[in-house]
């Protein structure tokens, strides 16, 4: 593991983001005590957790089309929101 300090980090930090990605780990000193450690990148361990839940069901995948649903009119209400849920516990009481 490289130990580095936090001037030295920022100064370089492109060279250590490359090693880091190589698989090594830099640990950050402040004053030289350690006070972070940088390992694997992120997309590993993001990227099977994602694959995890959509394999699960639990996520959806987008499609890059946002623009699509986010341009859509708003849904017209015929009563307010305080009624409909007023309505949906009525059951309940």
């Amino acid at each position: 593991m490289t130990s580095v300090s936090i001037t030295d980090l920022k100064a370089n930090l492109s060279r250590y983001i490359r090693e880091v990605r190589k698989g090594g780990e830099i640990e950050v000193l402040d004053r030289g005590t350690p006070v972070a450690r940088i390992t694997s990148p992120v997309t590993a361990s993001g990227d099977r957790a994602r694959d995890a839940l959509i394999k699960a069901g639990a996520l959806t995948p987008g499609n890059g089309r946002a623009g699509e649903i986010l341009n859509k009119p708003l849904i017209k209400l015929h009563a307010g929101l305080s009624a409909a849920v007023i309505e949906d516990r009525e059951d309940r009481v």
